[in-house]
């Protein structure tokens, strides 16, 4: 069931798609969650209702309790940029997004119970062939060719973020960046595995709702438990090295980029800032 917590994660990765279309995104995030969440489970027509009524409250209550938090947020990342952030600043921030994005999770617990309670075979079936398409996807983009090949994918994709933030860099400096961006361990077999894995946990856990129909108190639980433990993952797995390497070098990565920017290319992330403050602002006095 933790998937259909992502919906929340997807509303924020919508937000920082581009500086003009947060609004615009923010203001039709319900409605293309609703059609993200029916690819994969296929609503029925008293489902779709529920789901619809859910998605709205969520987003009354988050515009009216969470975004001026995101804009204190922004305002301190501003800040930290114009000292030239740590890397243990930029732990601290990665910890602090986690931490929110969990309790934002663990909020929707009790609608996705009642979501939950409602599936049926057919739908669980389809949830596993989304699943399995997903994952050939994975394997398609991030396991092709070599290491090489692998981590030129990687680097890419990490490139385009970074020039959403800075704008465009040197050849000197894509070198550093390119370089910082290797050092991170591959193992997208790996990577891939974990998300099997936790694919299995939450189709293990809708079959056993759907089959013993427990009260929503106690659904409501064990999804809370699912999410947690999704969380907790990689602090208890027996990966633990891997992934704990691997958060810190893409830290090191950020950290890599900040400290070779020039003053105009954290302008461009401080005028970038600037606009989703503006807008989260502007959002947040649009209480309906």
């Amino acid at each position: 069931m933790k998937k259909f917590n992502t919906w929340i994660v997807l509303a924020f990765a919508l937000l920082l798609a581009a500086c003009s279309s947060l609004r615009l995104a923010y203001n039709n995030a319900d409605t293309l969650l609703y059609w993200w969440l029916d690819a994969y489970v296929d609503f029925d027509s008293e489902q779709k209702a529920d789901v619809k009524q859910d998605i709205g409250e969520f987003f009354r209550w988050h515009r009216k309790t969470q975004l001026q938090d995101y804009v204190h947020f922004l305002q301190k990342a501003q800040q930290q940029l114009r000292g030239n952030p740590t890397q243990a600043d930029l732990m601290a921030d990665y910890v602090d997004i986690r931490d929110r994005t969990e309790a934002l999770l663990l909020r929707s617990a009790s609608d996705i119970a009642d979501l939950a309670l409602s599936l049926k075979p057919e739908q669980l079936a389809s949830m596993e062939k989304k699943f399995a398409k997903n994952n050939a996807k994975f394997r398609k983009e991030n396991m092709k060719g070599d290491a090489q090949d692998q981590n030129k994918f990687r680097y890419k994709k990490s490139m385009e973020q970074f020039e959403l933030w800075f704008g465009d860099f040197s050849d000197e400096q894509e070198a550093i960046i390119r370089k910082a961006s290797d050092a991170r361990p591959l193992d997208n077999a790996l990577w891939l595995d974990e998300r099997m894995r936790r694919q299995f946990k939450i189709m293990s856990l809708a079959r056993k709702i759907m089959t013993e129909q427990p009260s929503k108190q106690v659904a409501t639980q064990w999804i809370e438990e699912l999410i947690r433990s999704g969380f907790d993952r990689f602090g208890i797995s027996e990966r633990k090295a891997f992934f704990d390497n691997y958060t810190q070098s893409t830290l090191e990565l950020v950290h890599t980029v900040v400290r070779i920017s020039t003053p105009e290319q954290k302008a461009h992330a401080q005028k970038r800032m600037d606009g989703w403050i503006k807008d989260l602002n502007t959002l947040a006095a649009q209480v309906h």
